[in-house]
């Protein structure tokens, strides 16, 4: 009997391409976006499927597929069939929770099968970053030819900072920062992350603040033409239009739009220029995993997370 390789992967259209490149091996896709919301350090438990449900409903307005979901996922019950594990996941935030929440239930299974890693991001004679599906054909038999083999250490890091992500300190990352592993794009992706509590003289995150910048000094005539600025210049994040567009919308305080064109509004000048904490006024109490957002601000000066007066539970 050959080996037979189960990918995971990250979406719908890289396991496409991957069918059409012939890559052979199961695919198993992972129909989550774990970097918002809230998350049990148990995946996919029936208590961890409630509060995913919930959220999408209270958050998005969008029904969980959970058969979809549930269907993916019982290949793992068969995992005697495969002789290794391929994760296929990019650079950013977005993904690398996935990814490491992938981890985490492969060993939750107590499946003990070599896990590879094939994790897309800068690429030689290229100024951006790169998703797995933006690549060509020949880069992406390249990658996949030279996969990484985590290591047992690898494997510990992801349950740590699992653990860590569902819990109520995520100052508890920072060690993380600069320990290295074969993740090569954890530590920006990490620091990403605390970036995306509010500031703690702003009241702005990075990616709010990186919005009414776009809208300051760029001709923006539409939400959709500001949605595409964001969904090319968000860094580490790999937000989707889902995501942009929610905060977008949340912003709508500091900007007008008129005469087919958005241009920021007294307070949002006065946002940028951090006059005031606007956090409670953007009203974006999202979880991150084990914890809410206005719950905590990102001191730049501490480098680090600080309970929010307002918010300290």
């Amino acid at each position: 009997m050959g080996e037979k390789l189960l990918h995971i992967t990250n979406g719908d259209a890289l396991t496409q391409v991957l069918k059409d490149l012939n890559i052979e091996g199961e695919m198993l896709v992972w129909h989550e976006m774990l970097c918002e919301g809230p998350t049990l350090e148990f995946i996919y438990s029936e208590a961890f499927l409630e509060k995913r449900k919930a959220f999408f409903d209270q958050t998005y307005d969008i029904e969980i597929d959970e058969n979809r979901v549930i269907t993916e996922l019982e290949k793992l019950n068969n995992s005697n069939n495969y002789s290794q594990i391929v994760l296929w996941f990019e650079y950013d935030l977005f993904c690398h929770i996935n990814m490491i929440a992938a981890i985490n239930l492969l060993q939750q299974k107590k499946i003990d099968l070599p896990i590879y890693l094939v994790c897309s991001g800068r690429i030689d004679g290229e100024k951006d970053l790169k998703g797995l599906a933006e690549l060509s054909s020949k880069q992406l038999l390249k990658h996949y030819k030279n996969k990484t083999l985590l290591t047992p250490e690898d494997i510990d890091l992801a349950i740590t900072i699992w653990g860590i992500y569902c819990g109520i300190d995520h100052n508890l990352l920072k060690p993380y920062i600069v320990k290295p592993s074969s993740f090569k794009y954890l530590s920006n992706c990490l620091k990403a992350h605390l970036e995306r509590f509010p500031d703690s003289k702003t009241g702005l995150n990075i990616l709010e603040t990186n919005i009414l910048k776009i809208i300051k000094e760029h001709d923006i005539v539409s939400k959709n033409h500001l949605l595409g600025y964001a969904l090319n210049y968000q860094g580490y994040y790999g937000y989707g239009d889902l995501q942009l567009k929610r905060i977008i919308e949340k912003l709508s305080i500091f900007y007008n739009i008129e005469n087919k064109k958005i241009e920021l509004n007294r307070k949002g000048h006065e946002a940028l220029l951090g006059k005031y904490n606007l956090s409670n006024e953007i009203n974006n109490n999202i979880s991150f995993g084990g914890v809410e957002r206005l719950n905590h601000h990102f001191s730049k000066t501490e480098n680090k997370l600080i309970k929010s007066a307002l918010n300290a539970y």
